[in-house]
């Protein structure tokens, strides 16, 4: 159950309704009797849509390189995340909320026991997944009921951490009741009563409380922040990133021109007492270095900044290897585009699913060039090599190195047109942004 939100979302499900947790598997030819590596992939969508049958999530491509590949469906806003203290008074585990996410749970335990019979190995499952379904992968490797399952992990813009850490236990109950309320009920009983349609409904009205996940005391005992830097989360190969543009500069200056003085007084209304330290790091003197770095401070604080967090604490705390991207291929123009379109300058939010998973041609939005399927095979490439080995390197791919530190920096691999190591020298900036979110806690 959802509603049509995101315009770029194409399902191949037969309708929609509450009867919604399946999967699909796609598995290489005579795999049977085979222990093939298996990637079980979560879709994106802020845990408000998506469906595991959009046509770019395709296993296709994987099991043609003997990839034994599972897409999972979940529940999405009300329906999965919800809390309510009658709720957890029925739970034998007294939580509520994270119903969505105990479904992705539910689908890796049936993968464990079930996809030997598709010729995957039970033993050798990484999971994977883009903005939601990426965040929902640091939260697998963060809970206690999923870090033994995996053997690998990967996550593509988006983990559990600042500024998209989970809510508390009892800020999520408070946004039940509100939500009670709007629906002018006053007991579980008559909310169950309601239907489905209705119950969406309610969730798109203006004033609906957000639906997020919490620590809800069995799926998440603590916020994953907190797992990663006392060493208990998965110790799994890691591989993770961020694009080059997900965000855009008039997030932060709100409809005003890319002037100095308007990004000035922006960045003071956002930072607050922060803002001589923003500014300093994301400086806009010209037009045009307000583009540019109102751009780059609306990615992170978007999503960037939150991938960033997960790749550090498992660096740091993790004893497996990680390996850190940075994907900046642009879509090409529109086959058929709009009196107001025009191409983005750099790789948007979720602009990588269908290179990173050999699906470009699934897309007939855009006119996709000889060069873009250069770049899918290389980042497909990795992926895959990466899922059976847990190192992304090999055969012609350029040399990907682990994130490590070195000079001012860190060792992160920029894929696109001309795939390349850099030393990543954002750290400065993004250690800086987690004490500015360390000083507001109380903020989403």
């Amino acid at each position: 159950m959802q509603r049509p939100v995101f315009s770029d979302m194409v399902f191949r499900a037969n309708g929609m309704s509450e009867d919604c947790l399946y999967l699909n598997v796609w598995t290489p030819a005579r795999a049977v009797g085979k222990r093939l590596p298996v990637l079980v992939y979560f879709y994106g969508g802020g845990f408000i849509a998506g469906d595991g049958s959009e046509p770019r999530y395709d296993g296709t491509s994987l099991a043609r390189r003997g990839i034994v590949t599972v897409t999972v469906n979940y529940r999405l806003g009300a329906f999965g995340f919800l809390a309510l203290p009658a709720l957890a008074a029925e739970s034998p585990h007294h939580a509520t909320g994270n119903y969505g996410l105990l479904d992705q749970n539910a689908a890796l335990r049936w993968v464990r026991a079930n996809i030997a019979r598709f010729g995957g190995d039970p033993e050798h499952i990484t999971i994977g997944g883009e903005s939601a379904g990426s965040i929902s992968v640091s939260a697998h490797m963060a809970s206690p009921l999923s870090r033994t399952l995996i053997a690998g992990a990967i996550g593509e813009s988006g983990g559990l951490f600042a500024p998209i850490r989970p809510v508390s236990r009892m800020q999520a109950e408070r946004e039940g009741r509100a939500f009670m309320k709007l629906a002018g009920v006053d007991s579980l009983v008559t909310l169950r009563a309601l239907s489905a349609q209705r119950i969406l409904a309610l969730s798109g009205r203006k004033g609906s409380p957000p639906f997020d996940p919490d620590i809800d005391g069995w799926f998440l005992r603590e916020p994953p922040a907190v797992t990663f830097a006392q060493g208990r989360q998965a110790h799994v190969p890691l591989l993770v990133g961020s694009n080059s543009q997900e965000g855009l500069y008039t997030a932060i200056l709100r409809g005003a021109s890319p002037t100095p003085a308007h990004y000035r007084a922006a960045i003071e209304r956002l930072g607050g007492p922060w803002a001589a330290r923003i500014l300093a790091m994301y400086p806009g003197h010209t037009r045009t270095e307000v583009e540019r770095s109102g751009t780059a401070l609306a990615g992170d604080l978007f999503i960037a900044h939150s991938t960033w967090r997960w790749m550090d604490l498992q660096r740091q705390t993790g004893r497996a290897a990680v390996y850190y991207y940075y994907f900046d291929k642009p879509r090409p123009a529109r086959r058929h585009p709009g009196p107001h379109d025009s191409m983005a300058t750099g790789a948007v939010h979720s602009g990588e699913i269908e290179y990173a998973l050999g699906n470009l041609d699934s897309n007939p939005v855009y006119a996709w060039t000889s060069a873009d399927h250069a770049v899918s095979r290389v980042m497909e490439g990795y992926f895959a090599r990466f899922i059976r080995t847990g190192n992304p390197n090999g055969g012609e791919l350029p040399y990907w190195p682990v994130a490590i530190a070195q000079g001012k920096g860190l060792l992160r691999q920029v894929i696109g047109t001309c795939t390349h190591t850099r030393i990543d020298t954002t750290v400065v900036r993004q250690r800086s942004l987690q004490g500015f979110f360390t000083s507001r806690p109380d903020k989403r």
